[in-house]
């Protein structure tokens, strides 16, 4: 399930609440205090507190029913990455138990709440530990902020619970049958139909395994249809071996998140409806499981795309290139978008490069880019746009070819620029966007927003950019 915290908004604070949290500035002083029943900035100074976003301080009360506790929280500036942190802290202090009331503080309300409940996800099979708070209740905070905030990090939530599935379940046809759950209208692509469509790349990949590939296509219209439409294209890999360029162990026990990109496309086009967004857009996520097997592609082999252009295969372990390359071809030929914005965990370049906090953005045009860095600021989704350097293009050289899904040598390295460069070949003319999200879209640890595994990074940007920008 996406997010099982429950959420409601009340006027005041009920006199009844067992564990109440209330904000504080600087000055120690909280936003609250007629229900509290102790001197609070004397207890706040005792415990030195300095009002640091993230700051808490636990104290006994009593209440009508015996002994309550208050969590008294610092909110920073007040700035939006401040009441995150603040809400995210409140959230994990509070793990273990069933309700959770918040005074919320002044500021951005939904950045808060969202925080609080992206804090609250868990995904645990089998045996639970100790759970997230079950219920969170706010006082006095804005309705349509909260909801909206809600429908975001249920998005999120999605998209981190379909890449944490694990491939034992998590097929292609698994995915297109999640895909069609999200109350828009859905189109599959099965093995057949992808043989006589023409989409070569996406074959290619998914011949090693026993569970055939697919092409879903998502599609959101609003209620009043305006001449802008996007497309997002999502990479789809239900786990990655590497295939016969088999993956070292330790490389491959993450893989069942390599079709992170395609679940954020999916959960994106489910909350759009919901998010009144006023453009078109269309979702395409290319699944296949990429395994090593008598029947895989080998490497030196040559595959035709959809669109006719022809790649040798130089490692089969940079397939994500490949099924984004059919579909990106597929939408500038057929959909015939305004802006086409691919996400996938392309590269492990891109991780050294930018580390696990900052994704990658590469654009054929700056207002686009522009446009999405802008919604990662916003959103705490963060990007950082990466250079499409011209002068590494012959890295995509091939001798029997068209193009090579990777360099044959080492003169240019820069995997992840290359593997755009490759990708926009595909993209058309049309304004084009990239987002490599190999370091942003897992975590290793449990901090702030993020639990260990799937992140859902871009779910939070690509909602900004669709329904706000």
């Amino acid at each position: 399930m996406p997010i099982e915290t429950t959420v409601s908004v009340v006027a005041e604070v009920p006199d009844d609440a067992e564990l109440l949290a209330v904000p504080y500035t600087s000055d120690l002083t909280p936003s609250y205090a007629a229900g509290l029943h102790l001197p609070a900035p004397d207890v706040l100074a005792h415990y030195e507190a300095k009002g640091e976003a993230g700051e808490i301080v636990e104290v006994p009360v009593a209440t009508g029913g015996g002994v309550g506790r208050v969590l008294l929280y610092g909110v920073g500036d007040g700035s939006p990455r401040a009441l995150r942190k603040a809400a995210s802290a409140l959230t994990r202090k509070a793990k273990g138990r069933d309700t959770l009331t918040v005074v919320v503080p002044e500021g951005d309300q939904e950045a808060f709440t969202e925080a609080a409940l992206l804090a609250a996800y868990t995904y645990k099979i089998g045996k639970a530990g100790k759970k997230a708070v079950r219920t969170l209740t706010f006082a006095g905070a804005d309705e349509a902020q909260v909801e909206r905030a809600r429908i975001v990090a249920r998005a999120v939530s999605l998209a981190r619970d379909l890449a944490n599935t694990p491939s034992s379940v998590k097929n292609p046809a698994w995915l297109a049958e999640r895909a069609a759950e999200r109350g828009v209208p859905v189109r599959v692509w099965d093995e057949e139909q992808l043989q006589a469509g023409g989409f070569g790349g996406i074959l290619a990949v998914g011949r090693g395994s026993a569970s055939p590939p697919r092409l879903i296509q998502l599609s959101y219209t609003p209620a009043e249809p305006v001449d802008r439409h996007v497309v997002l294209v999502g990479k789809g890999i239900t786990f990655d071996s590497g295939g016969l360029s088999l993956k070292p162990t330790d490389n491959m026990k993450t893989q069942k998140t390599d079709m992170a990109g395609g679940a954020v496309v999916i959960a994106v086009l489910g909350a759009l409806a919901e998010l009144g967004a006023p453009i078109r857009v269309t979702g395409l996520v290319a699944a296949a499981e990429n395994m090593p097997s008598g029947t895989a592609q080998r490497p030196s082999d040559v595959i035709t795309h959809y669109g006719g252009r022809t790649v040798e295969v130089l490692n089969t372990d940079a397939e994500g290139r490949l099924v984004l390359a059919d579909a990106l071809a597929y939408a500038d030929a057929v959909l015939d978008p305004d802006a086409v914005v691919d996400l996938a965990t392309l590269t492990g370049a891109i991780t050294v490069a930018l580390g696990r906090n900052v994704g990658a953005v590469y654009a054929s045009d700056d207002t686009l880019a522009k446009q999405l860095v802008e919604a990662g600021q916003a959103t705490d989704d963060r990007l950082w746009r990466m250079p499409l350097i011209e002068d590494y293009t012959p890295a995509l050289e091939s001798s029997i070819a068209d193009l090579a899904n990777v360099e044959a040598g080492s003169r240019f390295g820069a995997g992840s620029i290359t593997a755009a460069l490759f990708l926009r070949e595909f993209a058309g003319r049309r304004p084009w966007a990239h987002l490599d999200i190999a370091g942003v879209g897992r975590s290793t640890v449990d901090d702030g927003v993020l639990s260990k595994g799937a992140t859902g990074f871009g779910v939070r940007l690509l909602l900004e950019w669709l329904t706000c920008g």
